[in-house]
């Protein structure tokens, strides 16, 4: 007889995930959040927002693109839910707003409930780092669509910001100092020209590499760090001008992004030295720098643009929070550009 089940859909082992990951997902639970008996909508109580003057809603949606396919590979899930939370509550950050909450989305091949409960695991924890709930989501099974072992996952967030504390780049001016914030490493972009290069150079994952501390596999599943607290820590003390999310496109474009059209941020490489990951990557590729410092972060995950008087402030918060930071460059006259100098 014909059935979902023959089709390749198994309706009990979704519900069983739906089970496995309830604990977890209570983690990341916010005092807003209001349980919906039905289970078929996330609800978040918005009379907590009354205490703004004009609260402006901002929503961000991202994927962690094909590092997903190293965790599968690795057999390693419970993180890269991680990095689906850092990439989209450090967008949201950028214009100044708390994240409030988030909903992912699971497409998988074959739904293995221990897994899926994995992945969920670390979207919750994500959430509980970066001080929001997850309210919500979806696992859909795609048999014939997607191999059983394959799956991608995606997410949506909001946060909230008063309207006349909006960061960007119209609060930028000449002689403000940009700070850097180091990432954990390669964060969640670039995967498509790792994978590349690991397979061109004949690496393995489970290689032990002098340069790195571990194996290639752990350095490149390393979580995405998120910042969303530690910048909302920092604009509540120090009057920040506008932020940058490091991810596609490296540092310079994703800089450029936050300027107003008068200036520039000129930046000094000998501020830091990258993670040794991405050395080991771009000469077991034979990749030049140029197309390193578009490709990824090289060891900045998060740029901040502050007053220069309150850059040693900035940067002595951002230490007691365990954030490792630096003056990064400066802004001066220009016409929109972040380049090195």
């Amino acid at each position: 007889m014909t059935s979902y089940a023959a089709a390749g859909v198994d309706i009990e082992a979704g519900d069983r995930a739906v089970e496995l990951m309830k604990s977890k997902v209570a983690r990341s639970r916010r005092p807003e959040v209001v349980d919906d008996a039905s289970g078929f909508a996330g609800l978040f109580d918005v009379s907590a927002l009354l205490k703004f003057r004009r609260p402006l809603l901002a929503t961000s949606t991202d994927g962690v693109g094909t590092k997903v396919m190293l965790a599968a590979q690795l057999g390693k899930h419970d993180t890269i839910g991680i990095d689906l939370v850092g990439m989209v509550v450090d967008d949201l950050v950028v214009c100044g707003a708390e994240p409030l909450f988030m909903t992912d989305y699971i497409a998988c091949g074959k739904v293995v409930p221990e897994r899926i409960a994995e992945i969920v695991g670390g979207v919750a924890e994500g959430c509980r780092q970066a001080g929001c709930a997850l309210v919500g989501g979806e696992t859909a099974e795609h048999p014939g669509a997607m191999c059983p072992d394959d799956y991608d996952l995606a997410g949506a967030g909001t946060g909230v910001v008063e309207a006349d504390e909006l960061l960007g780049p119209d609060r930028v001016r000449a002689g403000d100092v940009v700070l850097a914030m180091a990432s954990s490493g390669v964060h969640s972009n670039g995967y498509s020209l790792v994978r590349h290069i690991i397979k061109t150079a004949g690496l393995s994952l489970e290689s032990q590499i002098p340069e790195l501390s571990r194996t290639l596999g752990e350095e490149l599943l390393e979580p995405t760090r998120i910042y969303s607290l530690d910048c909302l820590a920092l604009t509540r003390h120090v009057p920040v001008r506008a932020y940058a999310h490091i991810t596609g496109g490296g540092l310079t474009a994703n800089l450029a992004r936050s300027l107003p059209g008068s200036v520039d941020a000129v930046l000094d490489r000998g501020s830091w030295t990258p993670p040794a990951i991405f050395s080991v990557l771009g000469e077991a590729g034979k990749v030049e720098r140029a197309e390193l410092d578009k490709t990824f972060n090289l060891g900045v995950g998060m740029a901040a643009i502050v007053p220069a008087d309150d850059a040693d402030r900035a940067l002595e918060l951002l230490e007691t929070r365990g954030v490792p930071s630096w003056v990064l460059g400066e802004i001066v006259p220009g016409t929109g550009e972040a380049r090195y100098r």
